[in-house]
Formats: C-alpha cells, sequence, structure tokens
C-alpha cells in the first residue's frame, strides 16, 4: 500500500505557472506507475499525465502537451506536475494517483486502473 499527498496549488494569474508535488509513502515507490488527473467543478475526474514506473514513458492530454511536465524522482519518493502557461480552464483540484504494477516503461491512463489516491490540491487561475 502506498499513501500520497499532493501539494504546491494555489491561486495564480493566466500565463503563471506552478509546479505540483505528489509525496510517496509505505512501499517502494518505482513499483507504481503513476498519474495526475483533475476535477473541475461539476465535471468528471479526468487524467492529464501519467508517467511509468522509472519516468522513460510519458503520456499527456492533448489540452496540456507543451504545457505541462510530468516527472519523478524515486530516490525522494515523489513525482511532480510542472504547470506553465495557466489557462483559466485549467482550474480545478488535481490528484495525483498510483497503480502498482509489475510492467516497466508502462503508462497509464485510465483511473480506473489506479490503486491509490492522494487528496487533492486545489489550483485556480484566474484571468
Amino acid at each position: 500500500q502506498v499513501q500520497l499527498v499532493e501539494s504546491g496549488g494555489g491561486l495564480v494569474q493566466t500565463g503563471g505557472s506552478l509546479r505540483l508535488s505528489c509525496a510517496a509513502s509505505g512501499r517502494p515507490f518505482s513499483d507504481y506507475a503513476m498519474g495526475w488527473f483533475r476535477q473541475a467543478p461539476g465535471k468528471e475526474r479526468v487524467i492529464i499525465a501519467a508517467i511509468s514506473r522509472a519516468g522513460d514513458r510519458t503520456y499527456y492530454v492533448d489540452s496540456v502537451k507543451g504545457r505541462f511536465t510530468i516527472s519523478r524522482d524515486n530516490a525522494k519518493n515523489t513525482m511532480y506536475l510542472q504547470m506553465n502557461n495557466l489557462k483559466p480552464d485549467d482550474t480545478a483540484v488535481y490528484y495525483c494517483a498510483a497503480d502498482f504494477t509489475p510492467v516497466d516503461r508502462m503508462v497509464v491512463r485510465t483511473a480506473a486502473e489506479y490503486d491509490f489516491w492522494g487528496q487533492g490540491t486545489q489550483v485556480t487561475v484566474y484571468s
């Protein structure tokens, strides 16, 4: 089992940047493929980025490509989401998630496949 805690959310102006962190504890962090999701008010939770266990494969939803970067530091048991050029449409609660998998170089794109979730961190982008 793994526990996940997100941090780094906040209020930022359009065009600004934030870096989210997801700190993990419990089972070895490198056992998990990881992902970032977000949920806007009145909408379903959707994936925005995912990363394989070793960090050698990544996935991004089209709406964040070129603006967001997912990364991880397995030695620090932490995953990151660097968010640049933020837009009001990026306003949401952001969640990190972990999928225990023995498969190298796999990115996990669907929420149902993830085993553990953080509590979320609010990101608000104002114009």
